[in-house]
């Protein structure tokens, strides 16, 4: 009985500490949360068999991704068109999925890794856990959601985003907790010293900047956030209704530079409304501004695409559907954009039938779209979360990333809060301004240091005037990616497996 209840307290310490790692992430920023709960995680598994630690660490999961992604659940309920015990089962199911991974990562520690040892905790424990994240952010196309990271935008460790990305500052928090808990469970006060040195040297390298700002060569933008009823925004009813809203909107700010409205702004396939779109792209490059908007596609072949086109001043002769300059996003979102396993899950449930549920995926890197003489790599909501896809489409000729998304899926949730948290660290990790435009928010001007400049509140009609400066130079992110932090990782498992009896 004493065991099984010191082992119902770890399960129990697992969930909430689990649940607690929510708490470093956007809207509550209290990241230091983020050291504490992986530092809890080692600590509950400490001399558990594999198979204890596998399961608290999936309990661990369970408490991190309920309180995570609770977000999930609004899309389902307000437009799965399913009875609630389903969608409660849904999101059980996408949980308990998620939660394998920290579960993974237990596993892998406790069974090859045995000794109770330093390089244990210092090497084993960061490079097993970015593989577990990377797995995560890969399989079955990735959700790469709550890497630890992000939490640390705001924090003194957002110095080495440029340097590592994401995934390094997910490795620095685990150093840090894996040499808090080693001191804590020996007694060995100095180990201490290690965390205390990594947030030294955090400041230490604080004012280096990796790329210059040109103020000389500002765009001035405006960000149309049209604040569309996602249950509405499809009524054929509404086609007009809606695109005039936006017209209206963008007649009062003719001067910016670039105006942009969000993911599939216009409610309608691009090849039924030509003539409109020809008329835009006069207005805009008679007023010398560039339009780009959201808009849904339809190739020959019959494949629908989640496209952005760019209208105006855009380096063309004027608006030609066979030949215009599309972005066509990449990153489909599994279910809201295509179905895994269509044909077995399609006849199931009306979730699986959501609307613009069948699109085709664009190429991995396309060009940079051309606006106002500046060069803007895009992303499309989902796909901000995908650094090396972002990184991978930036050139040398890049001013800036564009992102446009609609998160109306999630209402007020702090879903939306948490996806522009990570086009943040794309702006941090590559050294360029990230322009995001979206349906009801958040729509905001984030600078080459991740640092929100200009934001508009959420859930209002209202446009964003700002003024965005280009970066020259480049990032030791942008340059070489993941690739020297996977080596490190591997050098990290390779001493920890010869250290390990």
């Amino acid at each position: 009985m004493p065991l099984l209840s010191n082992y119902l307290f770890r399960i129990i310490i697992a969930l909430l500490s689990g649940a607690s790692a929510t708490l470093a992430f956007a809207p509550y920023s209290l990241w230091i949360f983020a050291y504490i709960a992986p530092l809890c995680f080692l600590l509950v598994i400490h001399q558990q068999s594999t198979k204890k630690s596998t399961w608290l660490g999936f309990f661990w999961g369970l408490g991190y991704f309920a309180t995570g992604i609770s977000w999930v659940h609004i899309s389902i309920d307000n437009f799965g068109g399913m009875p609630m015990a389903a969608g409660l089962f849904l999101m059980i199911g996408l949980i308990s999925y998620l939660a394998l991974y920290p579960a993974l990562f237990a596993f892998l520690l406790q069974r090859f890794f045995t000794s109770h040892s330093l390089t244990k905790y210092l090497l084993a424990v960061p490079a097993l856990w970015l593989v577990t994240d990377w797995l995560r952010g890969w399989v079955f196309t990735g959700f790469p959601w709550l890497w630890l990271g992000y939490s640390q935008i705001d924090s003194p460790l957002s110095v080495w985003g440029p340097i590592f990305g994401v995934e390094g500052i997910t490795a620095i928090i685990l150093i840090s907790s894996g040499a808090i808990a080693y001191a804590l469970l020996e007694k060995k006060w100095g180990l201490l010293l290690i965390p205390a040195i990594l947030a030294a040297t955090s400041f230490a390298i604080k004012p280096f900047d990796w790329v210059t700002p040109q103020p000389d060569k500002v765009t001035k933008v405006a960000l149309i956030q049209g604040n569309i009823n996602q249950a509405l925004k499809w009524l054929p009813r509404e086609r007009w209704p809606t695109i005039m809203k936006y017209m209206d909107l963008t007649r009062k700010n003719w001067d910016a530079d670039l105006i942009v409205w969000p993911e599939a702004a216009i409610p309608a396939l691009e090849m039924e409304i030509p003539s409109f779109l020809r008329n835009l792209d006069s207005a805009a490059t008679m007023n010398n501004s560039t339009i780009i908007t959201g808009v849904v596609g339809q190739s020959p072949t019959g494949n629908f695409y989640n496209n952005i086109i760019s209208l105006g001043m855009n380096g063309t002769g004027g608006y030609d559907y066979t030949d215009q300059p599309r972005y066509s996003k990449h990153h489909l979102l599994p279910f809201g954009e295509f179905v895994p396993f269509e044909k077995l899950l399609r006849p199931l449930a009306p979730i699986f039938n959501l609307p613009m549920s069948s699109f085709s995926r664009g190429d991995y890197i396309q060009p940079n779209m051309e606006a106002s003489g500046t060069r803007l790599a895009p992303a499309l909501c989902y796909e901000i979360v995908y650094g090396e896809q972002v990184r991978e489409n930036i050139t040398e000729q890049t001013d800036y990333i564009l992102t446009l998304s609609n998160d109306a899926w999630f209402g007020t949730s702090i879903g939306p809060l948490q996806h522009m948290e990570m086009a943040q660290m794309r702006a941090l990790e590559t050294g360029k301004p990230v322009i995001r435009s979206t349906n009801n928010g958040v729509t905001a001007i984030t600078d080459y240091r991740g640092n929100i400049t200009q934001q508009i509140p959420q859930f209002t009609t209202a446009v964003l005037r700002g003024e965005v400066i280009p970066t020259t130079g480049t990032t030791p992110y942008r340059y070489w990616g993941s690739i020297p932090l996977y080596l490190l990782v591997l050098l990290s498992l390779l001493i920890a497996w010869r250290k390990r009896t």
